[in-house]
């Protein structure tokens, strides 16, 4: 059976993407306060206490991964959210593999700090649960704390140690030691192959709990993924190296969005540019091996470099011209000079770049820039308003670019 998690939301409100934040065993949504502000500015951060930690209901143990990833789906069917950028730390990490794997498409993007995918063996964490049975949380809070942070910022930074021991003394101890129960239990190492969302994989060189090889080692079995590794960082990475941190969640759970935003700029530039009928050439001709070039000259090229505001279209033609005339691109040029003619550019403009090219670049290649010039207003390009032989080049498009 669920439980209802206790959780704060923050951020711009409505039609904002939400992330959500699963954090580490002993703590409550609090850790990942050095986030929250940076995060909240684009995105609605919904920060949890998972089962029997913080706010959170403490139902009597022992509890599996699956109890608490069910629990946070739960919740987010409450909140009406169909899928969310999930992110997880250590046994936030653990339940949002969980999720990933189990519950697919309730996931855009994943992030993973500081976790594994099979944390030691169970016999240590049946160990651990009987100590705080018996003595509570506060009697491992030392060990607990002394592996969440270098001994470097330890020492400089008191308050922060004080708070962190305070943070795992106040963790319910049926909540935590029902908790170590679920990750004596927990193996997900056979499931990382199912998790297809876009993964970003975040470990500390210094975490002596989850180490750089167990998180290398979830990259490897994610085909999505990308793996960082942060200097200096123990186990609580957010907090060591929170502006990093903060800044890879962001750009992870904004990438989707901001490359389909910048593909789709681009496509309506390159078209405009270069014309409907070749555009539709060159993606017809895309196979897999060459799209991923297509994709990176509709986003790079026409996306971010010819949609820029400081030239108009006109006068990025003119330099395109010129450049490809200096550079002796025969192809691309071909390819320029019939989309400019098409446009309404006049032969004469073309005449004033290939002149002055020849100048500052050479008259080899600003003579065979006159002789394609000369071959598209023979087969009247730009009077009739056809692409002539355009269709010769549909193909060198795709192979040399914007």
């Amino acid at each position: 059976m669920t439980v209802a998690l206790a959780h704060s939301v923050t951020g711009p409100g409505p039609g904002a993407p939400t992330i959500a934040l699963l954090g580490s065993l002993g703590s409550d949504r609090s850790m990942w306060g050095p986030q929250l502000r940076a995060l909240s500015a684009d995105f609605n951060v919904l920060a949890v206490d998972l089962r029997g930690h913080g706010e959170s209901p403490v139902p009597a143990g022992p509890y599996t991964i699956s109890d608490l990833g069910g629990d946070v789906l739960a919740l987010l069917d409450t909140m009406q959210l169909p899928a969310v950028h999930l992110v997880g730390l250590s046994l936030g990490g653990a339940v949002a593999q969980w999720i990933a794997a189990h519950a697919p498409t309730r996931v855009h993007t994943l992030t993973l700090l500081c976790t594994s995918a099979k944390f030691g063996e169970p016999q240590g964490w049946l160990d651990r649960a009987a100590a705080v049975r018996s003595a509570g949380t506060g009697s491992i809070a030392d060990a607990v704390v002394g592996r969440w942070y270098t001994s470097e910022l330890a020492d400089r930074d008191p308050d922060l140690i004080m708070g962190s021991l305070a943070m795992v003394d106040a963790t319910a101890d049926e909540g935590y030691a029902a908790c170590c129960e679920a990750l004596s239990g927990w193996d997900g190492r056979a499931d990382l192959a199912r998790i297809a969302a876009p993964t970003l994989v975040i470990a500390g060189e210094q975490d002596p709990s989850t180490t750089p090889a167990d998180l290398g080692y979830i990259a490897e079995g994610i085909a999505n993924s990308t793996l960082y590794v942060l200097d200096p960082a123990a186990h609580l990475a957010s907090v060591e190296q929170a502006g990093r941190v903060t800044s890879l969640i962001a750009a992870h759970a904004a990438g989707p969005a901001q490359r389909t935003e910048s593909y789709q700029a681009g496509m309506r530039v390159r078209r405009s540019v270069l014309g409907d009928a070749h555009v539709d050439r060159a993606i017809a001709g895309t196979t897999e091996f060459t799209e991923p070039f297509q994709d990176f000259i509709t986003r790079t090229a026409w996306g971010d470099i010819w949609s820029r505001p400081g030239l108009d279209h006109h006068t990025r033609r003119l330099l395109t011209l010129a450049i490809l005339t200096a550079v002796g691109n025969e192809d691309e040029l071909d390819m320029h000079i019939r989309a400019a003619l098409r446009d309404g550019m006049v032969p004469a403009e073309l005449v004033e770049v290939f002149l002055h090219t020849a100048v500052y670049a050479g008259v080899p290649n600003s003579n065979r820039a006159f002789a394609l010039g000369k071959n598209a207003l023979a087969e009247g390009v730009g009077s009739t308003g056809t692409v002539g032989g355009d269709a010769a080049s549909a193909d060198t498009e795709e192979q040399s670019g914007p």
